[in-house]
């Protein structure tokens, strides 16, 4: 790290954005030998998601000393960036004056970020630091419910009386005191005596017009309200369909309350996906940074044992026909091909099944046509290695009726992992159970027991 900054090509550097080893090296030194002037001097020029990175990668012996040392440098937004389960250790460490500092900076959907998932102490921690009138916006935004959007705005809203001209607006603004308006915003909200939002007006737009120029005659044509009571996730599907940059957020009487911007939608649906990629695995809601192994092992012990018993199940089916293993050893080899063809086939539904639910593509106008496309594709690639699977039993074990007995069952798994691949995430969502969570079950436990079946018992009428 220098003082003159590199301009990085992210085209051609894969690491662009990632804190090289060295710069971390040079800043656990400067802690080491408790440099603050040096440490000052090495963070200064990195941006609060850059540091909160580091926070993350190092111990939390480190991560103590260098808060420490940091002291009244420390800033506000690095508390956001941080992940949750690191976020509590790091509050703990920081002086109270320090702490004071770098929350009154923050508007207040990032104070109720930052709070809502802290234990009640360091909640009133932080509270008490903050003056009277920003305490009691965040403590009303914390009063929604949670994952709504009356905990995903911010109480700072530039707005204006919708007779106002530009010149009116333009003259509001300059003369606005600092702690009067947010840090950014995008949009000036236009309101109705009833204090309705009716439209908005971006800052590109005011900037570029008359001063005469009525508020009311440069509204964007896409104006969404968001209800302070909807999920956050539909929240983020609305910014995501519609390309919001900014919502206002109304109460039960359709007044204005606060303001969604777009980074915290983007922000929700990147937790979103996040959570879908988890549950698929089974995991749920883990951290790689701070989890212990006892937590890790209570969560994933469940779906664990849920595997374990469609094993068995699955097992049983193969146990019926024992007496065709021994006769015939080439089944036990080919068998699993069967069912491991089978399983990837679900798995690549399932897949783009919950996706599509997730991202509500998939609605009761077009799940047949759906559900008709994924068997079709089963049909179709279960034929191509139906051929080649019944070329290789052939040549492997030179019996033609093997070929075809291995050729049908791969058809015949495809077909069914396509149907449960799609059809299993679609009735669990009907029924009100989250199909990313539990759906990877079922559809390994069909295609297993389908697969063993299928082949397996072609091969008892076919081969004995």
């Amino acid at each position: 790290m220098s003082d003159q900054t590199d301009v990085i090509d992210p085209t051609t550097d894969e690491n662009a954005y990632v804190l090289e080893r060295k710069d971390v090296s040079a800043i656990l030194y400067a802690v080491d030998i408790e440099d603050r002037d040096q440490l000052t001097k090495l963070m200064e020029p990195l941006h609060a998601a850059d540091i909160a990175d580091l926070l993350e990668q190092i111990n939390a012996f480190d991560r103590s000393r260098l808060i420490r040392l940091y002291d009244r440098e420390f800033d506000g937004d690095i508390l956001c960036e941080l992940d949750e389960s690191i976020r509590e250790e790091v509050i703990a460490v920081l002086k109270p004056t320090v702490l004071a500092d770098a929350v009154r900076d923050l508007d207040s959907d990032d104070v109720v970020d930052l709070i809502e998932d802290l234990d009640d102490a360091q909640q009133e921690q932080i509270l008490d630091v903050l003056e009277d009138t920003d305490r009691a916006l965040v403590e009303q935004s914390l009063a929604f419910p949670e994952y709504s959007a009356g905990r995903l705005m911010q109480r700072e809203v530039v707005m204006a009386p919708e007779h106002w001209t530009v010149g009116e607006a333009i003259d509001r603004l300059r003369s606005a005191n600092e702690e009067e308006l947010p840090k950014q915003f995008y949009h000036i909200v236009l309101i109705d005596p009833r204090l309705h939002p009716v439209g908005n007006v971006t800052l590109g737009k005011l900037m570029r017009s008359r001063r005469e120029v009525p508020l009311a005659d440069l509204v964007e044509d896409t104006f969404q309200v968001i209800p302070a009571g909807q999920d956050e996730s539909d929240v983020a599907y609305a910014f995501n369909q519609y390309h919001l940059i900014s919502a206002p957020v109304v109460d039960d009487e359709g007044r204005l309350v606060g303001l969604i911007t777009i980074d915290d939608a983007m922000a929700v649906l990147d937790e979103e996906h996040e959570e879908d990629i988890l549950r698929l695995a089974g995991v749920g809601e883990e951290s790689a940074l701070s989890d212990r192994v006892r937590e890790t092992t209570k969560r994933r012990i469940p779906w664990l044992a849920v595997n374990l018993v469609t094993s068995i199940l699955a097992s049983m089916v193969i146990a019926q026909f024992e007496m065709a293993i021994a006769q015939i050893v080439a089944l036990a080899v080919l068998m699993p091909i069967v069912a491991s063809m089978g399983g990837n086939a679900g798995t690549q539904s399932l897949t783009v099944a919950v996706r599509a639910i997730a991202t509500k593509d998939l609605t009761g106008a077009n799940v047949w046509r759906v559900i008709r496309r994924e068997v079709l594709v089963g049909l179709i690639n279960g034929a191509v290695f139906a051929v080649v699977m019944g070329i290789v039993g052939v040549i492997w074990f030179g019996s033609p009726a093997l070929g075809y007995v291995i050729a049908a069952a791969m058809v015949v798994n495809m077909v069914v992992a396509g149907l449960a691949g799609t059809g299993i995430p679609i009735v669990l969502d009907r029924i009100g159970i989250d199909p990313a969570l539990a759906s990877g079950a079922f559809v390994t436990t069909v295609t297993d027991v389908v697969g063993f079946f299928a082949f397996l018992g072609l091969a008892a009428l076919v081969l004995l």
